[in-house]
């Protein structure tokens, strides 16, 4: 019986100048300055990840959980929502269980954690985070995922927030990691999909030889280790139709998405991957094939997970996904993927070549060499720099807490990764600079990147695991300029009920600087976390905003000329241009009138 990760063969361990595995070493004096870790000025750091025993006796331990941000209050201003772990013994009621956190944004660079008041601390072991308004009322909904019940918790307009997965029929109640929202049926509802992980036993745990894993021997490079996800049973996935009236039915067998063969399912993201208007959905399983389902319509998919390319890598091979970014750094209209993988292997990055077909281009685009030392978890295209084109970001960080007592060139802690677009397919690895963000040395799981401070940089927010959380503010040297688009559905019509309030998986076209960039409103990615809703596009030197061509998911499109850079506008279905935010405060605009949706 095979047992534990699915990763390439042993890679040859790389030291920097002082022997530090390169994980967690290889800085340099000089260089630019992207990221400023001011987790601590800004308050973040005061809460602290706590999941199972340090020595990570079990899976269950050891992978961490995600972040989401959202403006709950609905004040302009992103908040940030950690997800917590548990023990046995918190479970067992031998001691405080460890909360999650709602961090509010305070507007002045630092955040209070408002949790408690707003009733999220979930006080479960918690893995994922998905951020949806699943009710169509204009405020952000969380669902959360655990082993145990999931949660569903619904705001309440007034700070705080009630669960309702009970009611919604939503809670399952083994171990759920994945979690996203998108309308798959067009009725003007979201949807959600939960993807199942392990099915993990507490009367049965799985230790190396024992009866639960066939008595195979659980190694890694020949040292005794925990098992899985190799050997254990999997739990299947589940997609939940929106009824209407605060509950869910559970469609998956007819959907065609129930995953039958059990695997092993980690980050789950809806989105329009082959431009038909349509949502559909990316599964990554770790250590298994990773899933494709290709939305057919009348509540039907198609598992295109082999003939698309994004079953496995180029050498056919099975990896151990964990992380999805999914985004266009070509600027062809096309969504790519870039999906994070176990260490002693490179994390793939999927070229999407049109209809849904995706190419295997890690070493062609230059960025498989330099990761697969790394241990990759939470990653994302974000365009750091506003030059009008997505790089690469990825946290990493080991599963095995004595990785650094080997010969094997990692660490447990890691060093997160940045990639810059060189605008031909390629990009450049950039290297950390010595006490800034990128050579923060931590076991990074969950990650979420944002415009935290209303700035038009991406920042990023970083879940550890046992550890306290990490805020890199972006603070990149260029004075580039940028737009921002808030998103708001309705529009309803005769012929269509409208898309969902919070417009999911809507997508939008920027003609601007000489380019089109797209971007997409997702409830999901990364590491089973959820990223800024609003869409970022960055415009380089060019002054004006361009031209927004909307597609939203009722199936209107609705082009929309932007009257000035630097703005954060919210755009409504029916009305366009609603307002907008200058420097984090409400401004004027002359806004252009919008061409009728069609």
């Amino acid at each position: 019986m095979s047992s534990g990760n699915s990763t390439g063969a042993a890679a040859q361990a790389i030291y920097d100048e002082q022997h530090r595995p390169i994980t967690a070493g290889g800085f340099v004096d000089k260089g630019p300055v992207v990221f400023a870790d001011i987790s601590k000025q800004s308050g973040l750091a005061s809460w602290s990840h706590v999941m199972g025993t340090p020595d990570k006796k079990y899976i269950l331990d050891a992978d961490g959980s995600g972040v989401g941000l959202l403006d709950y209050d609905n004040d302009g201003w992103l908040d940030i929502y950690l997800v917590n772990g548990s023990t046995f013994d918190a479970l067992d009621g031998k001691q405080t269980p460890p909360h999650a956190a709602l961090f509010r944004n305070n507007q002045d660079g630092t955040f209070t954690d408002v949790a408690e008041k707003a009733g999220v601390t979930n006080d479960r072991w918690g893995f994922g985070v998905a951020i949806g308004d699943f009710d169509n009322d204009g405020w952000p909904d969380i669902a959360v995922t655990n082993w145990g019940k999931n949660r569903l918790y619904r705001n309440n307009h007034d700070g705080t927030f009630t669960d309702v997965a009970e009611k919604a029929k939503i809670t399952l109640g083994n171990w759920s990691s994945g979690v996203t929202w998108g309308d798959y049926d067009g009725d003007g509802r979201l949807d959600l999909f939960i993807s199942g992980y392990v099915h993990f036993d507490r009367d049965q745990l799985p230790v190396s030889g024992s009866k639960v894993v066939g008595y195979a021997q659980c190694k890694f490079r020949g040292v005794v280790s925990m098992c899985g996800p190799r050997g254990l049973q999997g739990e299947p996935d589940h997609l939940f139709h929106n009824n209407g009236d605060g509950t869910f039915t559970d469609v998956s067998v007819k959907a065609g998405v129930n995953d039958p063969n059990n695997y092993y399912g980690f980050t789950s993201v809806f989105v329009d991957i082959n431009n038909d208007g349509k949502p559909d959905l990316l599964v990554a399983n770790d250590s298994v094939a990773s899933y494709l389902y290709i939305n057919k319509g009348k509540g039907i998919f198609e598992d295109d997970s082999y003939v698309s390319g994004f079953a496995v890598n180029k050498d056919g091979r099975e990896v151990a996904s964990m992380g999805l970014a999914v985004g266009d750094y070509e600027n062809n209209g096309l969504l790519d993927i870039y999906d994070t993988d176990f260490s002693d292997d490179y994390k793939v990055l999927f070229h999407n070549d049109g209809d849904a077909n995706f190419t295997d281009v890690s070493y062609r685009a230059g960025v498989a060499q330099t990761a697969i030392p790394f241990l990759g978890w939470g990653d994302g295209f974000l365009d750091y720099d506003n030059d009008g084109w997505r790089d690469i970001f990825e946290v990493n960080g080991h599963v095995y807490p004595d990785a650094g007592d080997h010969d094997w060139g990692t660490s447990y802690a890691e060093r997160p990764l940045l990639f810059h677009n060189l605008k031909n397919g390629k990009f450049e690895y950039v290297p950390p600079v010595v006490g800034t963000g990128l050579a923060d040395v931590i076991p990074a799981r969950g990650a979420a990147f944002g415009d935290l401070f209303n700035d038009g940089k991406i920042d990023v927010v970083i879940n550890p695991i046992d550890g306290p959380a990490v805020l890199l503010r972006n603070v990149n040297p260029d004075h580039h300029h940028w737009v921002e688009l808030k998103l708001v559905g309705g529009g309803k019509t005769e012929k269509s009920p409208g898309s969902p309030r919070d417009a999911m998986c809507a997508t939008v076209y920027l003609k601007a600087n000489g380019m089109t960039q797209r971007d997409d409103v997702m409830s999901s990615g990364s590491y089973i976390s959820s990223n800024d809703q609003r869409l970022h596009f960055g415009l380089g030197d060019a002054t004006e905003a361009g031209t927004a061509e909307i597609h939203w998911p009722s199936g209107a499109k609705q082009t929309i000329k932007l009257p000035a850079v630097d703005r954060i506008y919210t755009i409504s279905e029916d009305a366009g241009i609603t307002g907008a935010l200058c420097a984090g405060k409400p401004c004027s605009v002359d806004a252009a009138k919008p061409a009728a949706p069609k």
